[in-house]
């Protein structure tokens, strides 16, 4: 089948790897001939909203999916009057705006943080009367790995914040005092069947993900089984074809959703050397029509991002268990760059094997 993507990110980049294998050709949509997917895939390269290469783009197609949520929605309009999108508009219209996400877990019965829309100064102070302090305050639209977000920790800390943000629609979120960050990524198929991967733990740096732990450790079966239930939830109601993910905080016991992403998510990168089918593969197989296959763990994994500048690539390689994927960028501070997946059975060889990948890490000041 002949696939587009929406997006050259790594992502796009990924999924393009897991795709051609199964003989499936690739175009993808970047900006630039330089972005990482463009490098493994038939690349088309124009404004997301320039008419003319869409046309270009659509005509090699036969199904289109995205690889971020920070696309015109117009533009995926234009396409999916032409082609099947999958995800569909619905997983996208609500996943780039936070109040539409707040919406929607109420909705479906998700526990969330508290929030309050802000649409002016007056409606923050407002905002923070009620949630009250530290908040987050937090751009609608088109925020990710930390942008678009500003902590509100005392009074002094309320004014000027809503015009900081670029005085743009936005929302105030209570502080969740948090045991740990965790997520969780289900996949559905255009038939409607679902399968989900485990629960993970997450540990961010600089508000950009820093490790992933593959299962999360600790877990009730109980717990497991809410997250397992909110993400079959989100999937029927959204009727997403393809990968979503869930992120979660766990506090007093409890799951409290922060957000979504309709698509592959870097918390599950993991699932390329440490589950059955990895989320791309799975992402891929459920666009297309086939088979999702088993998401089950092999065996226990952690992903560390490389973010910023790289470690030396004989040192990681070295190390037993550890799998290195590279995306192809030019350094800079806060640019994912690559990760490195560990995986192993005994427990203290695996847990020896992360402590000297994140060292590594460490040493180029980005960790």
């Amino acid at each position: 089948m002949r696939i587009g993507i929406v997006g050259g990110g790594q992502l796009g980049r990924m999924l393009a790897l897991a795709a051609v294998p199964m003989g499936h050709e690739v175009s993808v949509l970047a900006q630039r001939d330089d972005e990482p997917a463009c490098a493994v895939a038939r690349p088309f390269l124009g404004a997301f909203d320039d008419e003319a290469v869409l046309a270009r783009f659509v005509e090699h197609l036969d199904v289109v999916t995205y690889e971020f949520e920070n696309i015109p929605q117009r533009t995926l309009r234009w396409l999916a009057a032409r082609v099947p999108v999958r995800p569909g508009l619905r997983s996208l219209e609500v996943a780039a705006d936070r109040a539409s996400e707040k919406a929607l877990f109420r909705e479906l019965g998700i526990d969330a943080a508290p929030a309050r829309l802000v649409d002016d100064p007056r409606s923050l102070e407002d905002a923070v009367l009620a949630l009250g302090l530290p908040a987050i305050l937090k751009t609608r639209r088109l925020g990710y790995d930390g942008k678009g977000q500003r902590v509100l920790r005392a009074p002094g800390d309320v004014a000027g914040a809503f015009e900081a943000l670029g005085a743009v629609p936005s929302i105030l979120e209570g502080f969740v005092p948090f045991t740990r960050e965790l997520s969780i990524l289900g996949v559905r198929a255009i038939d409607g069947a679902i399968a989900t991967y485990p629960l993970v733990q997450n540990e961010h740096r600089d508000a950009i993900l820093l490790r992933t732990d593959a299962p999360a450790l600790g877990v009730s079966e109980a717990l497991a089984a809410r997250a397992r239930a909110a993400i079959t939830a989100l999937l029927g109601a959204l009727d997403h074809v393809g990968v979503l993910a869930l992120e979660l905080f766990e506090h007093d016991g409890r799951l409290l959703a922060n957000e979504i992403a309709p698509r592959v998510h870097n918390s599950g990168h993991f699932s390329i050397e440490g589950a059955e089918t990895s989320q791309f593969e799975a992402h891929v197989r459920a666009i297309v029509g086939d088979p999702i296959g088993s998401t089950a763990l092999r065996r226990r994994s952690t992903m560390v991002n490389l973010v910023g500048a790289l470690p030396p690539r004989e040192a990681l390689l070295e190390i037993p268990g550890a799998h290195l994927h590279l995306y192809g960028k030019t350094p800079r501070p806060g640019r994912k760059l690559g990760h490195v997946t560990i995986e192993g059975e005994d427990e203290a060889a695996h847990g020896e094997a992360v402590r000297r990948v994140l060292a590594l890490v460490r040493g180029t000041g980005t960790a």
